[in-house]
């Protein structure tokens, strides 16, 4: 393989894969309706916002949208620790979300299937429309086995979403870590 297939089979540009959003509930406050409106138009995007404003209350509209969009399942990968808040989150705003904490096995007819970072090896990507990386600083790690899996999966997928509390924005790792796994490189 030359150079120029080389960097051809690693590229995986955004491509406005972003659609209008069918789904804005009045649960959402102003500023979350627009970060969320926004994104879903994206496609892949971040969501870089403080602790206390309602990331996963954005995450789960965001799944949501694409799921109404798509027809198909959304992954949320989210640390072990919060899991089940997020589960208990969706109930909460009516949202379809369901842990998976069994190998390999999606809850059937689940729309949003919630499974923390560790169990990613046992998810096909074939078998969602997008993903939903809660606590994504995660990714920041550039020698990490979880980033290159992480970044690895969601390659071919059009809807990606990272959210977190502490991005380093000057961190210029974290920026192209984050920026690979979106698809911006």
């Amino acid at each position: 393989m030359d150079y120029a297939q080389f960097l051809v089979q690693r590229a995986q540009r955004a491509d406005g894969s972003g659609f209008v959003p069918s789904w804005l509930p009045e649960f959402l406050f102003d500023f979350q309706r627009h970060l969320v409106e926004w994104a879903v138009r994206q496609g892949r995007a971040a969501i870089f916002a403080d602790t206390g404003m309602g990331k996963t209350a954005m995450e789960l509209v965001w799944a949501e949208n694409v799921v109404r969009h798509t027809n198909r399942p959304v992954l949320l990968l989210t640390p072990l620790a919060v899991a089940a808040q997020t589960v208990r989150e969706a109930e909460k705003f009516g949202i379809d979300a369901r842990r998976c904490s069994v190998d390999g096995i999606r809850a059937p007819g689940a729309r949003i299937v919630v499974a923390n970072y560790e169990r990613l090896h046992y998810f096909q990507p074939s078998d969602f429309a997008g993903v939903v990386c809660d606590e994504s600083g995660i990714l920041k790690n550039f020698d990490g086995r979880t980033r290159a899996a992480v970044t690895e999966f969601l390659r071919t997928l059009p809807y990606r979403l990272l959210a977190t509390a502490t991005p380093s924005p000057n961190d210029y790792i974290e920026l192209g870590t984050s920026s690979e796994a979106l698809g911006g490189l």
